[in-house]
């Protein structure tokens, strides 16, 4: 049995990639490199933005929110003023700046892509057939290999990080979105076709707004895992509070990664806190 296995002549699978990729950027090199210029300019901007604001300024802002998205308690907005203070006395305020942008971007991307295609998989099971095993595959692959075609197509920096963070968080948008439009009532969906509303009338005044709830679970799954990308996009340059990890876990530096850590972890709770919250409040 194994010497007929050791017969079967080997499938060139990876020669196959490497050909696709060597194609991809010869040919398109003009192309990835003005996406990687673009980005990078409008990226670099809205960092220094962030960085600009006064940092007091900007605590007190996300304190406010978070005291009047949560219905006015004090518990979230109190942890974001202590967690944000320490993230600026520790000397970690750009990196935080930095790590934003990150997520901001790679968030409103995936959004953006993701709301689209799961509305065309909940109208279409033939295109729901195709994009599901697409959407296993990406959450299945280990989020490091995403790196290579990102590195591959923009070279390192900000820009690819965000590239591989939109192929890691991309699926849960696009996956509850069509969830949530296939749970809306079909009695409700066929009051609406007997009142003569269009397809386009349907989808934005009945199957969207009473979806919502389950959307935003979705677009919060992907802003989180945008932010877990943050660590693995610093390996090819991407900055922020991922670079301070790493650069940390190179110089086994145990103090300065565990520090930058915690405020990775003390920024991914105030957002997920304040998604989670914003999504109640629209529901309620």
């Amino acid at each position: 049995m194994n010497n007929f296995l050791d017969n079967i002549p080997k499938i060139p699978l990876a020669p196959w990639v490497e050909s696709a990729m060597d194609w991809l950027t010869s040919n398109f090199s003009a192309f990835f490199n003005s996406i990687q210029q673009f980005g990078k300019l409008l990226m670099n901007q809205v960092t220094d933005l962030l960085i600009s604001i006064p940092a007091i300024l900007l605590i007190v802002l996300v304190v406010i929110l978070a005291f009047f998205i949560t219905g006015k308690k004090f518990g979230l907005a109190a942890f974001s003023l202590i967690g944000l203070l320490f993230i600026y006395n520790q000397g970690l305020w750009t990196n935080l700046m930095e790590t934003t942008t990150l997520v901001i971007f790679s968030s409103i991307i995936s959004i953006i892509i993701g709301i689209p295609l799961g509305i065309l998989m909940s109208k279409s099971t033939i295109a729901e057939s195709i994009i599901k095993p697409i959407l296993d595959f990406m959450q299945t692959m280990p989020g490091f290999v995403y790196l290579i075609p990102a590195v591959a197509f923009f070279g390192i920096g900000i820009v690819p990080g965000v590239f591989a963070s939109v192929i890691f968080a991309l699926p849960p948008t696009v996956r509850m979105t069509n969830l949530g439009i296939r749970q809306v009532p079909k009695e409700l969906v066929e009051a609406a076709d007997s009142y003569g509303s269009t397809a386009r009338q349907k989808l934005f005044k009945v199957e969207i707004p009473l979806a919502k709830s389950t959307i935003m679970a979705g677009i919060n799954q992907t802003v989180m895992l945008s932010l877990s990308m943050v660590v693995i996009a610093s390996m090819i340059g991407a900055p922020g509070l991922g670079r301070e990890v790493l650069t940390a876990l190179q110089r086994t530096q145990v103090g300065n990664g565990f520090v930058a850590g915690l405020g990775l972890v003390i920024f991914a709770i105030i957002i997920d806190r304040l998604t989670q919250s914003f999504n109640k409040k629209k529901t309620l």
